[in-house]
């Protein structure tokens, strides 16, 4: 009996420091390949596929698209806050989709709050493609957060909640599963009582500044 089957072969083509966007500082890496074989009797004999190139951290294990060891410090800043601006909207808009519908008013504050984060205005078309996303995706602002949250600063959770919350008391108040949202930030983002109470404060600051 002839045992034909497939297998990924990854080797390590080159090892050396970068700048890890996760890390925020200078790590050991690896730059790898890895590319599909056909394997007879579990040896890999023929390649069958295009490499993929990939970046290893050997700090944090993140994995980076090759691009990474071309940019220097500034740059991985600039481009973690451009994303974390991103990030926080996107979890804000999530807040309000906790209920499964958004209304005028928390369109407007939505508005407000793109403004704050991006520097821009950010219109309704593009706001509704937010929107439409998370709902089609069935993404719950809780799973986002945990999982876009760990690469946030200290700094940029209390922006992040202080949007969200924001966001959440749009109309006023919070109803249920809005409220149970935002209960739930505080260990996902993995603050103390009094960090997120500050945050919270803040919030309100800014709510009367508008």
């Amino acid at each position: 009996m002839i045992l034909i089957g497939t297998m990924n072969l990854t080797r390590t083509r080159e090892t050396g420091q970068f700048y890890c966007p996760t890390c925020r500082c200078a790590q050991e890496y690896r730059l790898r390949s890895r590319r599909p074989f056909l394997t007879l009797y579990f040896i890999p004999v023929v390649p069958i596929g295009a490499a993929e190139w990939f970046v290893d951290c050997r700090g944090c294990r993140d994995k980076w698209d090759p691009t990474v060891l071309q940019m220097d410090q500034r740059e991985h800043e600039q481009v973690q806050a451009e994303q974390f601006q991103r990030e926080a909207l996107r979890s804000a808009v999530l807040v309000v989709l906790a209920d499964d519908q958004i209304s005028d008013t928390e369109v407007n504050v939505l508005q407000q709050i793109a403004q704050q984060l991006l520097g821009r205005m950010v219109d309704r078309e593009e706001l509704g493609e937010l929107c439409s996303i998370a709902q089609q995706n069935k993404i719950r602002a809780a799973n986002y957060v945990m999982t876009v949250s760990r690469r946030w600063s200290e700094t940029q959770k209390s922006e992040a909640l202080q949007a969200m919350f924001l966001a959440a008391t749009a109309e006023g108040k919070m109803d249920g599963a809005q409220l149970q949202v935002m209960t739930q930030m505080r260990d996902i983002l993995e603050l103390t009582e009094q960090e997120y109470q500050s945050a919270i404060e803040a919030a309100l600051q800014r709510e009367l500044v508008e």
